[in-house]
């Protein structure tokens, strides 16, 4: 079975309270927070040095019986130090969280190395793994990119972040994923999209206002489920304009189901091959 967990993105102006009621109304097993926000964002509601709304979210959870999967995420920019990632991660840990995303625009590849490397240790110390997202339109482009990345850095609790649409759209193909040891994919984010790609320029607004719910696009997502592990997490990022005027649990209970109807096509047509 595949664990389904419900992105931020899908909903990304909730708050983290929203999006928890809107995981729970969707019927999710759990939910991925921010917990810090991109160079360009403005987090809703901030958790990381609010002890109050630390305490309201984890309360939260345990009332709805969701467990926190993803905390996202660290932005490993140009020229940047580690600037005390310990609050955040101490944050993550305290909420019960699995993972935690990094994304690299660090255009030195040693110097993000080194960083990722070194975020890695600090986050080992607080018992959770890195997942690290290859975008496109960052300096960690592709899956393999990404796999190179893993490999220089060399640390135990590093795996990667397979996002349906960065794999298509940087070119890569289900099949890349057989290169990456199965141990080294750490969950899938899911969405589908138009087979054709939009300009280079319009990447990132796709990424965050233009996914389809799975199985309502062109995606080859029956070879991209064949490629991962059989029971990879899933966490259910399709931020659209078939939710964006819908309530936040109305939109939680349409990826949910979407993404189950989805599930539940791959496994008769692989049953009946």
């Amino acid at each position: 079975m595949n664990r389904l967990t419900l992105a931020p993105l899908t909903i990304n102006e909730a708050t983290p309270l929203e999006l928890i009621d809107a995981a729970a109304a969707g019927g999710f097993e759990g939910v991925s927070l921010r917990l810090l926000a991109p160079p360009d964002m403005t987090l809703p509601a901030e958790i990381v040095g609010d002890a109050a709304m630390e305490r309201a979210v984890r309360a939260r959870l345990e009332a709805t019986g969701l467990s926190l999967f993803g905390a996202t995420g660290f932005f490993l920019m140009p020229g940047a130090a580690l600037r005390e990632p310990e609050r955040a991660l101490d944050c993550a840990k305290a909420l019960g969280a699995e993972y935690f995303v990094a994304v690299g625009y660090e255009t030195d590849e040693a110097r993000l190395v080194d960083l990722f490397a070194a975020l890695c240790d600090r986050a080992q110390g607080f018992g959770l793994k890195l997942a690290l997202e290859f975008q496109p339109y960052g300096s960690v482009k592709s899956i393999a990119d990404a796999a190179r990345i893993l490999e220089r850095a060399a640390r135990p609790n590093a795996a990667i972040l397979v996002d349906a649409l960065h794999l298509a759209r940087s070119g890569g193909q289900p099949a890349d994923i057989a290169k990456v040891p199965p141990a080294r994919i750490a969950y899938l984010q899911l969405c589908d999209a138009p087979r054709a790609a939009p300009a280079a320029g319009d990447l990132r607004k796709e990424s965050r206002h233009g996914r389809l719910l799975p199985g309502e696009g062109e995606l080859p997502l029956f070879d991209l489920m064949d490629a991962l592990p059989r029971d990879v997490a899933i966490d259910v990022e399709c931020p659209g304009p078939a939710l964006a005027s819908l309530s936040y649990g109305e939109r939680a209970k349409r990826a949910a189901a979407a993404t189950r109807r989805f599930l539940a096509r791959y496994e008769a047509a692989r049953q009946s091959s």
